[in-house]
């Protein structure tokens, strides 16, 4: 993925998706990095890598969750962003160990083993979707190369509830999920293909639905949604134009209300290297 390539994300929309993102992403997944952190030498620094890291809203979630002292590497193509992370960025851990940042600017989807030397942990949210599977395979390689774990939060899983019903609901969804397919890119389909990669390279995979709730006090996110899932769903079949603006209007309505319910269904992925010395196989869980 070139950085010409990479989806630019305004911070308006970050912000406000940045309560939903933390309210859903899984704790559960935390609990065996604070295990694998807790195995390293006492005053060890972490070293986080966090890829595509926008205004650095998965660090002020992840940081306070972490034992000992960290230093966060913010990655990102957009310097505005890279500042504003930086600058919003949590000072101590979860017991009170210092945390530190610096800033890369550059293309995600070139990462080495080398450029991870040394990390204790590689991370992103709402990225691995919008990767290919050979970005895939290379985030796979240089993890396990460099023998660190890698969190990936908040994938989207091509699966959407929404209540009340309405009959265009699933052909929007599945014009929106060919688009998130579109060039190559993986969209629904990323958890499944980065458990496998991961296993292949020796890791243990383990997933764990993440999804966002938006009910009546979200409804400006929801709609803020609605606008981009149709959106991208007329971008990609042009001929539902018609009928898409009419239950878009509908839609609008019913959230501005308070009345409409919205489930979007994301994945949380972690892969934990295998111990130095031990077999090659991994798995997935």
């Amino acid at each position: 993925m070139t950085t010409t390539d990479t989806p630019q994300y305004a911070p308006e929309w970050l912000e406000l998706r940045e309560g939903a993102d933390a309210l859903a992403r899984a704790p559960e997944l935390v609990v065996p990095l604070r295990a694998r952190f807790a195995e390293l030498p006492e005053g060890t620094e972490r070293v986080i890598h966090d890829l595509g890291c926008g205004t650095g809203s998965l660090g002020r979630w992840l940081a306070p969750r972490l034992d000992g002292p960290q230093q966060w590497v913010l990655h990102d193509h957009d310097p505005a962003l890279l500042e504003l992370a930086a600058a919003r960025a949590p000072r101590t851990a979860a017991d009170g160990s210092p945390v530190t940042v610096r800033t890369r600017r550059g293309d995600l989807g070139s990462l080495t083993a080398a450029d991870l030397a040394g990390a204790s942990l590689v991370t992103a949210s709402a990225l691995l979707d919008v990767l290919t599977a050979e970005e895939v395979e290379g985030l796979a390689a240089a993890s396990a190369g460099a023998g660190c774990p890698v969190l990936l939060a908040l994938s989207v899983a091509g699966r959407v509830d929404l209540t009340p019903e309405d009959p265009l609901d699933a052909e929007i969804a599945e014009a929106f999920n060919a688009h998130q397919r579109r060039s190559g890119l993986l969209g629904p389909d990323a958890v499944e293909v980065a458990s496998e990669a991961f296993a292949r390279h020796g890791a243990t995979v383990r997933t764990h639905a993440s999804p966002w709730l938006l009910g009546a006090g979200e409804s400006a996110l929801a709609a803020e949604w609605l606008r981009g899932w149709v959106g991208a769903a007329v971008e990609h079949r042009p001929e539902l134009k018609p009928r898409a603006e009419t239950y878009l209007r509908r839609r609008l309505a019913e959230c501005e209300a308070g009345g409409l319910r919205v489930v979007v269904h994301h994945d949380d992925l972690l892969a934990l290297p295998r111990p130095v010395g031990d077999g090659p196989t991994g798995g997935v869980s």
